[in-house]
C-alpha cells in the first residue's frame, strides 16, 4: 500500500492525542443523531482523518501501541464476561459452531480465490484463513444491552476463540512450511523441518496452557487476599493480560489469543458488579478500544477504489464470500441448536467482522517471498482485504445492534408461562426482586466486604436501593464517633460509585443501638439487613453481641450476619446448612434467591446440607430460576450433624447457616447450641448466619397482647435445666 507523498497536517503527539479524544467524544454524539452505531463512527473517523482521507493525523506509534492494547482489551473483556458454566454445559455446541464458522468461510473463500481471482493455492489458502477468523469488533455493543452472558453471545465469543485459534495455527504452519520448502541449503530436509515445527509448537502451547492454568489462579488468590488497593489490583490484572499476550506471541500465536485466555482464567475472580470490573471496562471503553477502532479506520485506503474496477471486484468477492460463509455457519448452527432467529442474527453479527487480526495475517503473507521480488500477497489482495475490513465492520455492527434489540424486546414480552403464574407466585417474585438493603457498618476493616456482599446479592436491575447506616451511642464521645462514622461512609460512597451505584448514607445517634437500627430500617423502607458479625475472643452467652439478639427478636425481616477472613471474590465454594421445615417459612425464597445470586456472581459451587424434602424444593427453585448455578445437595437428617461439616470447610469456603427465631416453625432446641458450635468448630472460617423473614408483610409496629414483643435468648427454664445438670454432675 503506497504512502502519500504529502505530510499529515498534525504530527505533534500531543495534538494527535487531543484530536483523537475529540473524535472519541463527538463520534457517538454525531452517530447517535444519525441512528448509526458509534463504533462505525470511530472507524469512519479514522478513514476521514487518516493519511488516505483528509491526511490530518499521522498514524504514529501511539496508534500501534494503543491499538494493540485496545484489541487485547476486546478479547480480554470477552473472556472475562463469558458465562463459564454455560460453556461447560454446551461444550458440544461451542465446538460445532466454532468449526463451522472457521471451515465454511475458509472453504468458500478458497474456492472463490482459485476459480474467480485465479490466485495460487497457497495465496488462496492464506485468504481463506483470514476470512475464517474474526474480530469481536461489535462486542462493546453487547455491554450496553447487558447481554454479556446471553447464550448466543457466549456461543459467538467461544466460537471466535476456536476459529481464531485454528486460523492462527494454520497461518503459522503455512509460514513454517513456506520457509522450510524454500530453504536453500541442500542439507536441509524440508519435511523434517516441518515436522519439527509442529512438535515444538504443540509442546510450547501445552506447556503454556498448563503453566498459566496453575500459576494465575494461585497468584491471583495470593494477591487479592493481601492487597485491597484499587490501583494495585487494576495494574495486577493488566500485567496478567499482557504477560499472556507476550507469551502467546513467543509461541507463534497472536497476542489476542493470550489476552482472551487470561480473561477466561480470571473470570471467576472478578465479579461482574465489582468495582474492579467497572474500572477495567471503563478504561477500555473510554480510551483503548476507541483508539483501536480509529487506528483500524486509518489503515483503510478508500482511494484504491479509483484505481480501477478490479480492486473493487476483489474486495466485493472477498467480503461477500467471507461474510456469506459466516452467515451460513451462524444460521445453520442456530437451526441445529434450535435457537430463535434473533440468536442466529446475534451469532452472525458478532462473528462476521474482521479487523486488526486480518491485517496481521495479511502482513504475514507480505513477508513470504515466492520469487525474487515477488511476495505471496500483492497490492490488490492487500487493498481488497483492507476495504473488506470496512464493509464487514459495518455489517457486523448493524447486525449486532439489531439482534441485541430483538433479544431484549423478546425477553421483556410476557410469555404464557408468566401469565399462568398464580397470584401467590407473582407476589413472591416481586418480594424477592424488590430489594432495599440496609448495610449496618461500624468497623473500617469489614465495611467494604459488607458493601460487596450487598452488591452481589442485590437485584442487578435495582442496584440503587442500598442504604449504609452507622449508629453511634449518644454519649460524651458521640461527636468523635459521629465524625469517624462519616469518614467511613464517605469511603463506602467512593467504593459504590466505582461500581456505578448510588449509596444512601446515614449516621444516627441513639441511646440503644438496636432501636437506632430498627428505626432507620423502617424510615428508609428497607427489606433486609446486612451487618458484620460480632467478634469475641472466647465463647460466652453474648455470642451475638450486646444488641443483635434484641435486633433479630424485634425485627421480623431478613438479617444476614457475615464474617469474612478473605476477599469474597477468592471463594471457591459456598456450603449452606438448612434446618428442617425451612421451606415453610415466609422468607424461604428470599434467602435462597440471595445465595443463588452470590454463587452466580462469584462463579463458585454452592452445596446445600439439609433434609430431603427441603433439598427437593431448593433444587426445583434453582433449576427453574437459576439454571446456571452449580448446585449440589447433601442429606443432613439431623441438626446435630452440623459440627461434622467443619472438617469439610476449607479456608476459601463460605459456611452459611440458615437459623430461625424462637417461636417459628423451623426453630428447634438444637439452635440454642449454635453460638458454642460456631465458635468451637468454625472459628477462623468465612461465616454467614441468616435470620429469614418470619411474619411476611405484617406491620412491624403492630402490637398484640397475645404476641410477645421480645424473646430472650436464654429462658428461665434453660437456666433451671443447667442448674439441675450441674448438681447431677457434682453428685
Amino acid at each position: 500500500m503506497p504512502l502519500l507523498a504529502t505530510q499529515p497536517l498534525i504530527q505533534d503527539p500531543t495534538l494527535i492525542f487531543f484530536v483523537v479524544l475529540l473524535i472519541i467524544l463527538f463520534a457517538p454524539i454525531i452517530m447517535g443523531k444519525l441512528r448509526i452505531p458509534h463504533i462505525i463512527g470511530m472507524v469512519l473517523a479514522g478513514v476521514l482523518m487518516g493519511q488516505y482521507g483528509l491526511n490530518i493525523l499521522q498514524r504514529d506509534d501511539s496508534f500501534e501501541l494503543f491499538g494493540r492494547v485496545g484489541l487485547y482489551y476486546i478479547m480480554f473483556l470477552a473472556g472475562l464476561e463469558m458465562d463459564m458454566e454455560g460453556v461447560k454445559r454446551n461444550t458440544r455446541q461451542f465446538v460445532i459452531f466454532g468449526l463451522l464458522t472457521c471451515l465454511v468461510p475458509l472453504g468458500m473463500t478458497y474456492v472463490m480465490a482459485i476459480s474467480l481471482l485465479h490466485y495460487s493455492p497457497t495465496a488462496s489458502f492464506l485468504l481463506g484463513c483470514i476470512m475464517a477468523s474474526n474480530t469481536l469488533i461489535a462486542y462493546p455493543i453487547i455491554g450496553r444491552y447487558g447481554l454479556q452472558r446471553h447464550h448466543s453471545v457466549s456461543l459467538s465469543v467461544g466460537s471466535s476463540l476456536i476459529s481464531l485459534f485454528l486460523a492462527l495455527v494454520m497461518i503459522a504452519a503455512l509460514a513454517a512450511s513456506h520457509t522450510s520448502f524454500n530453504a536453500q541449503s541442500e542439507a536441509a530436509n524440508p519435511t523434517n523441518s516441518f515436522l519439527l515445527f509442529w512438535v515444538l509448537f504443540v509442546v510450547k502451547l501445552a506447556l503454556y496452557i498448563v503453566a498459566m492454568l496453575w500459576l494465575i489462579p494461585h497468584l491471583t488468590r495470593y494477591f487479592l487476599r493481601r492487597y485491597s488497593d484499587a490501583v494495585m489490583q487494576f495494574i495486577f490484572v493488566l500485567a496478567i493480560m499482557f504477560l499472556n499476550a507476550a507469551l502467546t506471541d513467543l509461541i507463534g500465536l497472536e497476542g489476542i489469543f493470550g489476552a482472551f485466555f487470561s480473561g477466561l482464567i480470571l473470570n471467576r475472580y472478578i465479579p461482574h458488579v465489582s468495582p474492579l470490573m467497572n474500572r477495567i471496562e471503563f478504561t477500555g471503553n473510554a480510551l483503548f478500544i476507541p483508539y483501536f477502532l480509529i487506528g483500524v479506520g486509518m489503515l483503510i485506503n478508500v482511494r484504491t477504489l479509483t484505481q480501477g474496477p478490479y480492486v473493487l471486484w476483489v474486495m466485493l468477492l472477498i467480503a461477500f464470500f467471507g461474510t456469506f460463509g459466516k452467515a451460513v455457519a451462524a444460521y445453520l448452527s442456530s437451526l441445529l441448536f434450535r435457537l430463535p432467529k434473533a440468536d442466529g442474527n446475534m451469532m452472525f453479527g458478532l462473528t462476521s467482522a474482521h479487523a486488526a487480526g486480518a491485517i496481521a495475517m495479511v502482513m504475514v503473507g507480505m513477508r513470504l517471498e515466492i520469487a525474487p521480488g515477488q511476495y505471496l500477497v500483492n497490492d490488490n489482495m492487500l487493498n481488497g482485504v483492507v476495504l473488506m475490513i470496512l464493509v464487514t465492520c459495518v455489517i457486523s455492527t448493524l447486525m449486532t445492534e439489531h439482534a441485541s434489540k430483538q433479544i431484549v424486546l423478546t425477553a421483556h414480552k410476557p410469555n404464557e408461562a408468566y401469565q399462568a403464574n398464580s397470584t401467590l407466585e407473582a407476589k413472591e417474585t416481586y418480594r424477592t426482586s424488590n430489594d432495599r438493603i440496609l448495610i449496618c457498618v461500624k468497623y473500617r476493616e469489614i465495611a467494604p466486604q459488607l458493601l460487596n456482599l450487598a452488591l452481589f446479592v442485590g437485584n442487578s436491575h435495582r442496584r440503587r436501593d442500598l442504604v449504609a447506616l452507622n449508629v453511634v451511642y449518644d454519649d460524651e464521645k458521640s461527636v468523635y464517633h459521629r465524625n469517624a462514622g462519616l469518614q467511613l461512609l464517605e469511603q463506602l460512597e467512593r467504593q459504590a460509585s466505582a461500581s456505578e451505584v448510588h449509596l444512601q448514607t446515614q449516621v444516627r445517634l441513639a441511646s440503644n443501638i438496636a432501636n437506632g437500627i430498627k428505626h432507620a430500617f423502617r424510615e428508609t423502607g428497607c427489606t433486609e439487613i446486612i451487618m458484620g458479625m460480632h467478634v469475641h475472643t472466647d465463647r460466652n452467652a453474648k455470642f451475638w453481641g450486646d444488641f443483635i439478639q434484641s435486633l433479630y427478636n424485634g425485627l421480623s425481616r431478613q438479617i444476614m450476619l457475615a464474617r469474612f477472613v478473605q476477599p469474597l471474590n477468592t471463594l471457591r465454594r459456598i456450603r449452606v446448612a438448612v434446618p428442617s421445615r425451612a421451606e415453610y417459612e415466609p422468607g424461604f425464597h428470599r434467602w435462597l434467591e440471595r445465595l443463588c445470586r452470590l454463587a452466580s456472581e462469584l462463579d463458585c459451587r454452592i452445596q446445600f446440607h439439609g433434609r430431603g424434602e427441603s433439598l427437593k424444593l431448593i433444587a426445583e427453585y434453582i433449576n427453574s430460576r437459576h439454571p446456571s448455578v452449580r448446585a449440589e445437595y447433601t442429606a443432613m437428617e439431623h441438626w446435630n450433624e452440623l459440627p461434622q461439616l467443619a472438617a469439610h470447610i476449607a479456608d476459601d469456603h463460605l459456611f452459611v447457616v440458615v437459623t430461625a427465631r424462637k417461636g417459628t416453625i423451623s426453630y428447634k432446641n438444637a439452635l440454642e447450641r449454635l453460638p458454642d458450635e460456631l465458635q468451637k468448630y468454625f472459628s477462623g472460617k468465612n461465616l454467614m448466619i441468616i435470620f429469614p423473614d418470619q411474619y411476611g408483610d405484617q406491620k412491624e409496629d403492630c402490637m398484640s397482647f397475645t404476641e410477645a414483643q421480645h424473646h430472650e435468648e436464654k429462658s428461665v427454664y434453660d437456666w433451671l435445666l443447667r442448674k439441675i445438670n450441674k448438681l447431677r454432675t457434682h453428685d
